[in-house]
């Protein structure tokens, strides 16, 4: 059999021959006797796993194919913030589809990633225009959990409140979610009629949440309600739908203070509820608090407007111990698809289509009425609750027969919610099971609200939104975008902690299947069997690579497993009648989000210290676990550590936290380090959470989607989330009982193609190829940490502090010169400020990381031009650089080094050339000058 057919070989960059240099470049003649020196022995235990035979790219599509059309994909008529969308096949094959949109990193890196800032730019602009708010954020994870960080952000604003306030009309996931946000931080949540609720009978309240249009469809006049609340300086919150507002008054223009959502329905398929595109949007003076990524516009060095993250390069909300927050994936390539959409369609054409959903809506309510059914709901924009007396269950199995879902309220009302997808066919079918033969058309003109919601302001106004409507322009503006970011597709992007391995275009096939796209989260269980088997199947395979009991699939990011994780562990003390465990050790070097999980979920951090090696210091851990005693709720830890290394005392530190009646927590971020040679259930860790879109190669998107699944030890399997519509009804930390279910295709695909051996193969390859960069670069830089004989894990910190303190030139600096060599910087100033985190993966070739190691040697050597006066200070090729093709090809070049150094510093680049967009934003003047949404027309004119 050729060895191209098997996957391993495609996904792993090193092969044979050249695979043997690199190993024999380390001094090792086979590449066991590298990994034997560099993962302990204590925690070594290489074995082959439990998992299915490696599958050929072909026969696993052809499995996966025969698992998903077990589905049954009915017309979804459930609503519930979930709905059919057309989503525009110039946005599908050239955005979702596309690698150089999805393999592409969160925009740190603002002069490589214009293309998705400009895209997320649109986005903010429309969601501000459409709520009539004034600033929006580049998008959250899904409407439940935005609403939980808006009543965070409300409280932020009145840290002594104590209760808020939210509607029973509210979708039922929404508060749920809430409620289990606000309990670990003592918030207490009242759900109730928001028509008879007083709002000045609570001294402590804080925000108040309603839904528009309601869980029941009905479009309700908030402006009294919201002055009520401001009466009493509470937050005025409106989870509110996006295309209704198309046709409807913004929340703006009656007194909402913040205002929630999802964009799904702007063009991005149901995916069995996710990843979507959540929004939140606030008044100017939450602007400072609002979480998630906000784009701003700022110059460049040549006086060019740029686009860049706002208010701080990394994420500005996360604040350790002071957290409100913990978000630290938005959903960005879903977030890019919506806004597009809007560009794609304009503001006439979001109109229509809203008007023509309501219109069909009209119709069934028309005609169900003149038959004798009762419409509860006597306003409406799409979705109509009808009273069947008894008759729910006939109505419902008839909607099946007919090939439509539609929403079993209770014995005596059923709910159909109308969408971009629905015809006039639908509605005929439709008419018959409520036994209409003739319909009953509404007036002319006619609208199901009163003339309060009559939206008069304008909106998407500004130029993008009436420019791009043929599909030829679309393609070119998208084509346009795209050229200006730099992706995977363009070169290896070595960020450590961050793993951007390659996304193989096999396993991202699926995801335009219509049984994986049009899935309604909340279709009956025996139409999504096809989901529930490939879930299943994932979440077991995973419990036996980590070494745990169980797998839960529902948090939709790396920060929502974190919270999940803690949550399980604070509800075990709970169950124990340990109620005093409440203290979190972490370290350090942990990521922001490890702290600030930890205070979302009821904990007290505290910091433990870090020796003079990067480890975790045994001496104060011990000192801190000992004074906690009975207070120790859990420790949260990195394996391998945040600075690249393998530590040998890990099996002793959770011994330590054991003892003493404490949980482990390990942060799953290194796990590539670990898949086929180790696992957290091996180490001792009692929950772990995973990025399967780092390590089990669901790409980054720019930014988001991602999936942070958890994995428990037997004693925290009762405390994994639940849902409202699964088994177990508590514990949801998002919408939908598998969050961003449809992308998990791309790790089962991964896991199924490469099986325990080839799995196994990955890990020891990214330990290889690490090491090789780091023995080629340390004569260079110095590499900060190392384990055993002077090893490292999978990735590997470069310091060059002393370096910037000869030269002055900054670890910035050569992030941005870095660009000119075509190449992301790696990870940079974290966890050690002043030292770039560099993790190659197992997917990059030999000469793609010799690529990268030149160019890094070569900017060594441009920094010691000015150490040694051969250079200017301030005026080189590091401190001016990015160079555009601009700046380079222009009359005037001014500077003390060559066009040619400036731009081809090395030979390779003779061949091919990325050339950066913009030039060095400047992020200080952004700060003081923060622009965040599109001028309309009038304004440019």
């Amino acid at each position: 059999m050729s060895i191209y057919s098997d996957f391993c070989s495609r996904h792993v960059g090193v092969q044979g021959s050249i695979r043997e240099t690199m190993i024999q470049s380390l001094g090792y003649q086979r590449i066991s006797e590298l990994i034997a020196d560099a993962v302990p022995a204590e925690v070594l235990e290489e074995r082959e796993l439990n998992l299915p035979a490696p599958l050929a790219e072909s026969d696993a599509l052809e499995l996966l194919k025969m698992l998903m059309d077990q589905n049954e994909v009915l017309k979804p008529f459930i609503g519930q913030g979930y709905y059919g969308t057309k989503v525009p096949a110039v946005i599908q094959r050239n955005v979702l589809e596309n690698p150089g949109w999805y393999t592409a990193y969160t925009p740190y890196q603002s002069e490589i990633a214009q293309g998705r800032l400009e895209a997320l730019f649109h986005f903010q602009t429309m969601i501000t225009d459409l709520t009539g708010l004034d600033v929006a954020n580049s998008s959250l994870l899904d409407e439940a959990t935005a609403a939980a960080e808006a009543v965070a952000l409300a409280r932020s604003a009145k840290p002594k409140g104590g209760t808020v306030f939210v509607s029973d009309r509210l979708f039922a996931q929404t508060i749920d979610v809430v409620k289990n946000r606000c309990e670990p931080l003592g918030v207490k949540v009242l759900v109730g009629d928001w028509q008879s609720f007083d709002p000045s009978a609570y001294d402590d309240l804080f925000a108040t949440l309603v839904q528009y249009p309601d869980a029941d469809g009905a479009v309700h006049n908030y402006s009294e309600f919201h002055e009520e609340v401001h009466a009493v300086k509470a937050t005025t919150i409106v989870a509110a739908d996006i295309l209704a507002l198309t046709v409807l008054t913004p929340p703006g223009e009656f007194g909402a203070d913040i205002a929630v959502g999802n964009t799904q329905r702007f063009g991005v398929p149901l995916g069995f509820g996710g990843p979507h595109a959540a929004y939140i949007a606030c008044i100017d003076k939450l602007k400072r608090k609002l979480p998630g990524r906000i784009v701003g516009m700022s110059v460049d060095a040549q006086g060019n407007k740029g686009y860049r993250l706002a208010l701080q390069t990394r994420e500005q909300h996360i604040r350790r111990d002071k957290a409100t927050s913990n978000i630290c994936t938005a959903q960005v390539l879903l977030a890019v698809m919506a806004s597009m959409y809007a560009v794609y369609h304009g503001p006439d054409g979001l109109r229509n289509i809203a008007y023509n959903v309501h219109y069909l809506a009209q119709v069934v309510a028309c005609s169900v009425s003149a038959r004798g059914h009762e419409v509860v709901n006597e306003s409406f924009f799409d979705t109509l609750t009808i009273k069947v007396s008894g008759q729910a269950e006939d109505v419902i199995e008839q909607g099946v027969a007919a090939g439509f879902n539609f929403r079993r309220i209770d014995a005596d009302h059923v709910g159909i919610s109308f969408d971009e997808t629905t015809n006039q066919d639908d509605v005929m079918t439709i008419l018959g099971i409520f036994g209409v033969d003739q319909p009953v058309l509404p007036e002319e003109e006619e609208v199901a609200w009163d003339a309060f919601h009559d939206r008069e302001s304008e909106f998407c106004t500004a130029e993008v939104f009436h420019r791009y409507h043929s599909e030829t322009e679309m393609l070119r503006y998208l084509s346009r975008l795209e050229k200006r970011d730099l992706a995977l597709n363009e070169s290896m992007i070595a960020l450590g902690s961050c793993t951007m391995k390659l996304n193989g275009t096999s396993e991202m096939m699926a995801l335009s299947w219509p049984t994986v796209a049009n899935m309604h989260p909340f279709a009956p269980e025996e139409q999504t069997h096809g989901y529930l088997d490939m879930l299943d199947s994932l979440a077991d395979w995973l419990a036996e690579i980590t070494g745990f009991s169980a797998v839960s699939l529902q948090p939709n990011a790396g920060s929502q497993g974190e919270y999940a994780g803690l949550l399980a562990i604070r509800r075990f003390h709970l169950a124990n009648g340990h109620e005093d465990r409440t203290d979190c050790l972490i370290p350090t070097s942990a990521h922001g989000t490890n702290p600030a999980s930890a205070v979302m979920a009821g904990f007290r951090v505290i910091p433990v210290a870090c020796d003079e090696d990067g480890n975790i210091n045994m001496g104060d851990l011990r000192a801190k676990a000992e004074e906690s005693g009975e207070k120790l709720g859990c420790l949260m830890v990195t394996y391998p550590s945040t600075h690249g290394v393998y530590e040998s005392t890990i099996v002793e530190i959770c011994q330590l936290v054991h003892e003493l009646g404490g949980q482990v927590y390990m942060d799953g971020a290194n796990m590539n380090a670990q898949v086929g040679l180790t696992s957290p259930g091996v180490i001792g860790a009692d929950v772990c959470h995973l990025n399967l879109h780092k390590t089990f190669c669901i790409p980054h998107g720019g930014g988001g989607p991602g999936v942070g699944p958890i994995g428990v030890a037997e004693q925290l399997v009762p405390y994994l989330p639940g849902h409202l519509s699964s088994e177990k009804k508590e514990g949801a930390v998002c919408a939908t009982v598998f969050g961003s279910a449809s992308i998990n295709v791309i790790s089962w695909m991964y896991i199924a193609m490469m099986g325990s051996e080839g799995l196994s193969e990955a890990t020891k390859v990214a330990i290889l190829n690490a090491n090789y960069v780091a023995s080629r670069l340390k004569s260079f830089y110095p590499v900060l940490y190392t384990g055993n004989k002077g090893l490292v894990a999978h990735e590997c910190i470069i310091d060059l502090r002393a370096l910037s303190e000869k030269s002055g030139i900054t670890v910035e600096d050569v992030a941005k010169r870095l660009m000119d060599y075509g190449y992301h910087a790696p990870t940079m100033s974290w966890p050690v400020t002043g030292t770039l985190m560099i993790e190659p993966t197992e997917s990059e070739s030999k000469e793609e990381l010799d690529r990268f190691c030149d160019a890094l040697i070569s900017i060594h050597g441009e920094i010691k031009e000015v150490i040694d006066g051969t250079a200017d200070r301030e005026n080189n090729v590091l401190k001016n650089a990015p160079h555009t093709a601009q700046v380079v090809t222009s009359d005037a070049w001014e500077k003390p080094y060559s066009r040619e150094k400036a731009a081809y510093p090395v030979q390779k680049l003779r061949e091919h050339k990325f050339w950066p967009y913009v030039g060095r934003i400047d992020n200080v003047y952004g700060d003081r000058n923060l622009v965040c949404s599109c001028p309309d027309m009038k304004e440019y004119k």
